[in-house]
């Protein structure tokens, strides 16, 4: 859900080529620039360990049960991959299940489909799904992704198979209501008509893709809007309070607590849509909470190890913008599971990503990123020593703490181009950072 305001670039909801080999990021040491003795570079230095040794980001990661891998920008090659060459070694090594995306509920169910029963073309779901404020994960990097995690939950038939799992509120798809309404007819037919006039007008008709859909939602007044968000919040206490199973069955039990869920999510993307335009913060307040809340449903109900991919703004746990995103979803996961979460914030120097050129484009186009100028995060960061590193900031050196904890410009790209460089106390917003020298644009599928 998008709305225009196009000074701010990382505005989300107004309301992946093959995998990378290990040798292809971080795999050595460059010459460092010369640095001032007011920079720590000598203790980043220290610290550092580079990003070909994912067994040392693993040890980082500890026993984390929800790890938030961010990004600095929506749509370059190497976060992308990395996020997947990062799951696959949390997978063999960790036992990591789920892979979370900012993606919908309902896009996040089909999808899931396809990863754990074969069930519908990838390519042709990303396409009708990933559209609007979500055009950017419609890449050849998500694709290979999903269908490594495909491949695996084949060849490996008695290992825990791999799920995959939207958290976003954007987009209100046929799948969350069919859900409801097969529980409905195998458990409480006697509530299918009740709840399925309150969902009457709801549900989107058959063929129907998510960008334009999203767009309708936007044009209606606003009336309207909380009209819909009072149908959904009523069929949500109809299943939730008066649709338990009739039969004490653990699997009935089971199929209710699923069901009640996907209520809530169809409820979510209608309260989302329902905020009045002068409402905006909280409109994001609400976004962040609802992704934790989904994301932790998921740990809760659904047990394994989750790798969170989202904007470096949403994993963390302050925010660069309190004016218009109060609270970051890292911060209400933070709040949840305690311990048990953990971020990891992704810089860059240069190079190129894809961006919308305003709130009208419907479809992105390539920007370049020039080195990083003296006074930002990123012009330090890239006199490390190695050109592609991971690093622990709880337990840095002393030095590198004290700059970490210091806001400084940063980059930070979402949905739309701009120059604007926010200020960012990297120690304060992450546990963890991985710092890129250079990336390019990821390869958008048309």
């Amino acid at each position: 859900m998008s709305h225009a305001r196009p000074v701010n670039r990382r505005r989300l909801l107004g309301l992946t080529a093959a995998v990378l080999a290990p040798a292809a990021l971080g795999t050595g040491a460059i010459t460092a620039r010369t640095s001032s003795a007011a920079e720590p570079v000598d203790a980043l230095n220290r610290g550092a360990r580079p990003l070909s040794d994912l067994d040392a980001l693993g040890r980082m990661v500890g026993d984390a049960h929800v790890v938030g891998l961010g990004e600095a920008s929506h749509s370059a090659h190497e976060f992308f991959t990395l996020k997947q060459r990062l799951f696959r070694h949390l997978v063999t090594t960790k036992s990591f299940t789920t892979f979370v995306l900012e993606a919908s509920w309902s896009t996040g169910l089909r999808l899931d489909a396809y990863v754990t029963r074969g069930i519908g073309d990838p390519a042709q779901i990303m396409r009708r799904e990933f559209q609007g404020q979500y055009v950017f994960w419609n890449t050849q990097e998500y694709l290979d992704l999903i269908r490594w995690m495909r491949r695996y939950n084949i060849t490996h038939p008695h290992r825990p198979q791999l799920r995959f799992v939207g958290n976003d509120l954007g987009y209100a798809g046929r799948d969350a209501f069919r859900h409801v309404t097969d529980y409905l007819a195998a458990h409480r037919p006697d509530l299918a008509e009740r709840i399925g006039n309150h969902y009457a007008g709801l549900k989107p008709a058959a063929g129907t893709q998510a960008g334009p859909w999203m767009a309708g939602q936007l044009a209606k007044e606003l009336p309207a809007r909380r009209a819909e968000s009072d149908q959904a919040d009523a069929a949500l206490a109809v299943l939730r309070d008066h649709g338990r199973p009739r039969t004490a069955d653990r699997d009935a039990e089971r199929a209710h607590t699923w069901a009640v869920q996907n209520a809530t999510a169809i409820a979510q993307s209608y309260t989302a849509y329902a905020f009045p335009e002068d409402q905006f913060p909280e409109r994001m307040r609400y976004r962040d909470r609802v992704m934790a809340a989904n994301t932790a449903w998921w740990l809760r109900h659904k047990g394994g190890r989750i790798l969170l991919a989202s904007n470096n703004g949403h994993v963390a746990y302050t925010s660069d913008n309190p004016d218009e995103f109060p609270e970051p979803t890292g911060a209400f996961l933070h709040e949840q599971l305690g311990a048990d979460y953990v971020n990891i914030g992704l810089t860059f120097d240069k190079g190129t990503v894809n961006a919308l050129p305003d709130p009208t484009a419907q479809q992105p186009k390539e920007y370049t990123v020039t080195p990083a100028p003296k006074g930002h995060n990123e012009y330090t960061l890239d006199k490390v020593r190695y050109r592609d590193f991971s690093i622990d900031l709880r337990t840095a050196p002393q030095a590198a703490r004290t700059w970490l904890a210091a806001a400084r410009p940063t980059r930070s790209y979402g949905l739309y181009w701009s120059t604007d460089d926010p200020a960012t106390a990297l120690g304060r917003s992450y546990d963890i950072l991985i710092h890129l020298h250079q990336v390019e644009a990821a390869h958008i599928l048309r």
